[in-house]
């Protein structure tokens, strides 16, 4: 009722008040959903499932823009060269790797936690927040537009910035669509993009940071921006 009034109150000025709830709440930096069996833990295998379901659901979805990953392609080309080997994280139908590796030369692949992952080229059945030994500083650029799908952003971001080789490349797409109040059980966490250089100095603890936050060429009617956030390893 409190919450009602206040409204009434503020949208003359163009506000208003909204709950929010996750670490949103204690921290006022972002918000996750937070995946809890009936005892109250962190419970793996319905975060897993939720992540399976919505890939399924969206399989033929491509968020991500071919004009989009040229330029990002020739940002890494004119910042590091031609390289070697690249990841995406959490591609669906693949379509970053296949643009990627055509704009590059080289091997870039992705990976998908859901089993759809054995039906595209180049795609791997793999949980991002986990690491292969073999890609321990081995990898010349990340590139993903499904940060906002990871249950603990900290533990994801330090172990892909720990695969790639120094000075190597994350980039992070972000848009207005991640923010704040936009996380919820498939999307689990939402930041605004202000808050994220400060929260991937936190998290980088000197070993890595922001490098540059670069406005994407191409976007979408629904979008009121999109960016993306280049994080280099020291």
């Amino acid at each position: 009722m409190i919450e009602g009034l206040l409204n009434l109150l503020l949208e003359k000025f163009g506000y208003k008040v909204s709950r929010v709830s996750g670490k949103c709440a204690n921290e006022a930096l972002y918000a996750l959903h937070e995946y809890l069996d009936e005892q109250g833990s962190f419970d793996y295998e319905l975060y897993r499932k939720t992540q399976e379901d919505g890939n399924k659901r969206k399989i033929d979805w491509v968020w991500a823009k071919e004009e989009n990953i040229s330029f990002i392609s020739s940002y890494i080309q004119n910042s590091r060269g031609t390289p070697q080997f690249g990841i995406c994280h959490g591609t669906r139908c693949g379509r970053e790797q296949e643009w990627f590796r055509r704009f590059l030369g080289c091997d870039v692949i992705g990976t998908e936690i859901s089993d759809t992952a054995e039906q595209f080229p180049n795609t791997i059945q793999w949980d991002f927040h986990e690491v292969k030994p073999e890609w321990l500083g081995a990898v010349d650029f990340i590139y993903s537009n499904s940060f906002d799908h990871s249950y603990d952003p900290e533990k994801c971001l330090n172990a892909w910035m720990s695969c790639l080789k120094k000075n190597g490349l994350c980039i992070i797409e972000h848009s207005s669509l991640d923010g704040l109040n936009c996380s919820d059980e498939l999307d689990a966490f939402g930041a605004e993009i202000a808050t994220m250089p400060y929260l991937i100095t936190l998290w980088g603890n000197g070993c890595y940071g922001v490098r540059q936050i670069l406005k994407a060429p191409i976007t979408t009617p629904n979008l009121k921006f999109l960016s993306f956030i280049v994080i280099q390893r020291f």
